[in-house]
């Protein structure tokens, strides 16, 4: 897919307000480390995620998303009158019905021509939003549009590490080592047709790919909504999720090359769906990527699902290391598995 009037015009962004470290996740799980036998320190160095935030415990999800949507309308000029497209992409939602992204509607101001409703596809929700949206403003139908998310950890954290103590079993412990790295945050993406704004970052176009025979290997549920009135269960077979994983990417990535006629040192700088140090590693060296071109938040903000890949860039852009002109790559990964990297002229 290629886009050719398509530009990412804002972002905007909400930091959760309660630092959690590692550290203090381990100190509430110091019963199973002593009958395990394992060392404080092993989640950090696991996974190279020193902290996480969460949200306070009345936190909506709609809550975060509209503060991270006024931020990007602020910072586009672009008036809520103009949005023609709204999308949701996060896990968490406030309900099973209506979308989540009716209440952030209302909570944006938006006109009642807006095209309002949620997408659900685990961490891939907001960028495949963008490929919606981009198709919209590629076909005339919308001219601008806005996706946002939120993200909520502190209730899966919480009753992981419940269970971690009822149980004090290794496997269960590796089988959840991966939830215990989520982080919570909301993210909005501003986006428009070059009749409405050219100074922003133009969507070059994609690559999608899928292998869902390995749909079973990360599951959170069941749906219930946020905050969870049933028992939620997250699982991850870490190894597994890093083996396919990275085939996966492998694979997209190629093809992501030749649909946009890349040639050998490009991009000049990729932002990667946040997960953690083996991940990043793994994925990098595999389709020869050097890491300095990798701009990374996990370290400080953890796995906020949806929310990471954007959220770090639009950290990477504040911080200057996203420049005028560089060739960028957004490679996102999500449980299904599913793969989408996306092409941006900065």
């Amino acid at each position: 897919m290629l886009y050719s009037k398509v530009y990412i015009d804002a972002f905007g962004y909400e930091l959760a307000p309660n630092i959690v470290t590692s550290d203090d996740i381990e100190d509430r799980l110091e019963p199973l480390y002593k009958t395990l036998h394992l060392q404080k320190g092993q989640l950090e160095a696991i996974t190279g995620i020193r902290e996480r935030r969460f949200w306070d415990p009345d936190q909506t999800m709609s809550k975060g998303a509209v503060k991270a949507g006024k931020k990007a309308l602020e910072a586009s000029g672009i008036a809520p009158d103009d949005i023609g497209m709204l999308i949701y992409g996060g896990v968490c939602r406030d309900n099973l019905e209506p979308a989540t992204a009716c209440a952030v509607s209302h909570g944006l101001g938006l006109g009642p021509e807006t095209q309002v409703f949620d997408v659900s596809n685990a961490c891939l929700g907001i960028i495949n939003g963008m490929v919606l949206l981009a198709n919209a403003i590629e076909l005339g139908q919308v001219r601008a549009g806005l996706l946002v998310s939120c993200e909520s950890a502190r209730q899966i954290v919480d009753s992981t590490i419940e269970r971690l103590l009822e149980t004090r079993d290794m496997e269960h412990f590796k089988l959840t080592l991966a939830t215990l790295t989520g982080g919570s945050g909301a993210v909005a993406v501003l986006m428009t047709s070059a009749s409405v704004s050219d100074r922003g970052h133009r969507l070059l176009g994609g690559v999608i790919r899928s292998a869902t025979d390995h749909h079973e290997l990360c599951r959170w549920g069941p749906d219930t909504g946020i905050p969870a009135s049933g028992l939620h269960v997250m699982q991850t077979d870490s190894v597994g999720v890093l083996q396919h994983g990275v085939a996966l990417g492998i694979e997209t990535y190629k093809a992501f090359k030749k649909e946009l006629s890349w040639p050998q040192d490009k991009p000049d700088k990729v932002i990667c769906h946040q997960v953690g140090s083996a991940h990043q590693k793994y994925i990098l060296d595999s389709i020869d990527i050097p890491p300095e071109k990798d701009f990374t938040t996990f370290q400080y903000l953890g796995n906020i699902g949806t929310v990471s890949l954007p959220i770090t860039a639009a950290i990477a852009s504040e911080r200057e290391f996203l420049v005028k002109n560089d060739l960028v790559g957004f490679f996102g990964i999500g449980s299904g598995l599913n793969c989408l990297m996306l092409g941006v002229e900065w």
